[in-house]
């Protein structure tokens, strides 16, 4: 019984450590957003639809393949996660999520939000972590580690003529 509590609480323990970084509280963005996100590791590259919108004071993050069918979809409600629907849990995306929610953390903000944060110029990193480097305000590559990268740019805005 013993070892099967010490597993247990490792386990506990090694999730918690697992967990993407939050903001101390969530910041102002302009929502809802649309990104074309490109991930790259390895050589291998594959394209999604990103998608972050307001509600109810949580964020709604979906994310999507190019035939719109869904790959992930969580909540943030301040400062946790929850699953959106029936799709399983799924630590990459969240990772990826939390990795864009502190990229689009305005400037002015970031020291609040994130006070381990550094900026200077058109870089920004959390630590080891996270590293996003800017091509402009919303279109950026964001390094995660262990040769893993995100590419994300807008997509226009549907209304926008």
């Amino acid at each position: 019984m013993k070892p099967l509590l010490t597993l247990l609480l490792c386990l506990t323990l090694g999730a918690c450590a697992a967990r993407p970084p939050l903001p101390e509280q969530l910041p102002g963005l302009e929502l809802p957003r649309q990104f074309h996100v490109q991930r790259e590791q390895a050589g291998q590259r594959q394209d999604w639809l990103l998608v972050i919108q307001r509600e109810d004071g949580r964020l709604r993050w979906s994310l999507l393949d190019l035939l719109g069918i869904p790959q992930a979809r969580q909540l943030l409600d301040g400062q946790r996660w929850q699953a959106d629907g029936l799709l399983p849990p799924n630590p990459a995306a969240r990772e990826l999520f939390a990795a864009v929610l502190f990229a689009l953390t305005p400037a002015p903000q970031l020291a609040q939000a994130y006070p381990q944060a550094q900026q200077q110029g058109q870089r920004r990193w959390l630590g080891e972590r996270w590293q996003v480097r800017y091509q402009n305000t919303d279109t950026f590559t964001l390094n995660l580690g262990q040769g893993l990268r995100y590419h994300l740019a807008p997509l226009p805005d549907e209304n926008t003529p």
